[in-house]
């Protein structure tokens, strides 16, 4: 069992930064890769980028590529997402995931069924 907190979000003015953070409990983090996700007012969730368990594959949606970085510290069983060039459209409640266990799994990051969820992070963009 995987239990997954965020942190970070808030408020930030359009062209800004912010970093979210997902701290895991348990000692499996390493093993998972960890994603995350974002759901705006009455849209679905939508993936916004995933990072493998060693760190050294990365996935990006299309509407983050060059603006959003995912990052993670094993030791501290953190993953990190960095905003950059915030728009407001990417206001939302941020999620972070857990999947992929790489005990089991050993396919594509864009394939990862993900396990467990953390309960969000607000991130609102003004304009």
């Amino acid at each position: 069992q995987v239990q997954l907190v965020e942190s970070g979000g808030g408020l930030v003015q359009a062209g800004g930064s912010l970093r979210v953070s997902c701290t895991a409990s348990g000692r499996t983090f390493g093993t998972y890769a960890m994603g995350w996700f974002r759901q705006a007012p009455g849209k679905e969730r939508e993936f916004v980028a995933a990072i493998s368990w060693s760190g050294r594959t990365v996935y990006y949606a299309d509407s983050v590529k060059g603006r959003f970085t995912i990052s993670r510290d094993n030791a501290k069983n953190t993953v990190y997402l960095q905003m950059n060039s915030l728009k407001p459209e990417d206001t939302a409640v941020y999620y972070c995931a857990a999947g992929g266990d790489r005990r089991y799994y050993a396919g594509s990051l864009s394939n990862v069924a993900w396990d467990y969820w953390g309960q969000g992070t607000q991130v609102t963009v003004s304009s």
